[in-house]
């Protein structure tokens, strides 16, 4: 039996801008990708801290450094430029993967660089703080 779990969460990123008028997706700074192990083409959940909404769309790469976190497509219409964003990522594991499973979480500052790494705790890690 397969279980969804946590796999990456990009927490309180700025949208930068929104284009309904494209095709649909959210593009993402590359460092923030990579900081999180999210890959372009993925499917993620992005829930805006202001207003409640929430979507599914999949990733776009943007430039390394930039800070883009930009809405596309219909979506662009759920959220508004400066809005603070939570990205999240899924996986499918096993219960055994689940066990030792650690996701990654950035939170980003105002102008979405990383503020803070963490690194939750494996279901299986009882003495882990719980945050």
């Amino acid at each position: 039996m397969l279980r969804e779990a946590l796999l990456a969460k990009i927490h309180h990123a700025r949208v930068t801008g929104c284009r309904p008028d494209y095709s649909g997706s959210i593009t993402i700074d590359r460092d923030l990708l990579d900081a999180t192990g999210l890959l372009p083409n993925e499917k993620v959940l992005v829930a805006d801290c202001e207003n409640g909404n929430r979507f599914e769309t999949y990733i776009l790469e943007g430039e390394p450094g930039s800070g883009t976190v930009e809405i596309n497509g219909a979506a662009a219409l759920l959220t508004g430029t400066g809005h603070r964003v939570i990205v999240i990522g899924f996986c499918q594991v096993t219960a055994e993967e689940l066990e030792r499973h650690r996701p990654t979480v950035i939170v980003c500052d105002e102008r979405n660089r990383i503020a803070e790494r963490i690194r939750y705790a494996a279901a299986i890690d009882r003495t882990a703080p719980v945050r």
